[in-house]
């Protein structure tokens, strides 16, 4: 019994330490923000940004609270699925290092990529609309576009690889 006492109190104290992720983020200065971040493993910083994201979409469109479970799950899903698709692209060449052959097939399957993107957007814009308004699919997606604006902002550069700069399909 002493065991099993103690082993539960491992789990549920393992639990609290691992849930410790619900600070008080707006109280905090900038300074306590960065150190608590550094210090989530990247899973957990991934897991952060996520719940940072859907509560900042979730305020920023006022999608009623009976919606919101049913809409952050297929908002989810969406993104998963868009970031699958681009996946499928490596965007890790130098073009003038290719022939025009390979230059052509890359360019092609950009082409492709860009469609599956958009068939995908409207596949999940049909979606959403089942549980919020279509003025607020709009929105989010012009929110979509200010978030990646202000990275890129914030990162003028784009993403530097050992082979120079990340190509966009």
């Amino acid at each position: 019994m002493k065991k099993i006492l103690l082993t539960f109190l491992i789990i549920y104290g393992f639990g609290l330490n691992a849930q410790r992720t619900d600070y008080d983020w707006k109280k905090m200065d900038p300074k306590q923000r960065k150190e608590i971040i550094n210090n989530l493993s990247p899973e957990e910083r991934k897991e952060l940004l996520k719940k940072f994201r859907n509560n900042m979409i979730m305020d920023n469109l006022n999608v009623d609270p009976d919606d919101k479970a049913e809409f952050t799950q297929l908002y989810n899903e969406y993104l998963d699925s868009q970031k699958q698709i681009k996946s499928q692209f490596n965007s890790n060449f130098d073009p003038e290092t290719l022939t025009d052959e390979e230059a052509k097939a890359k360019l092609q399957q950009s082409f492709e990529l860009g469609q599956k993107l958009l068939d995908n957007r409207k596949k999940y814009a049909d979606k959403m609309q089942q549980v919020i308004p279509c003025q607020k699919v709009l929105k989010l997606f012009q929110s979509e576009k200010m978030m990646k604006d202000k990275m890129d902002e914030r990162n003028p550069h784009g993403n530097m690889s050992a082979s120079g700069p990340k190509q966009n399909p």
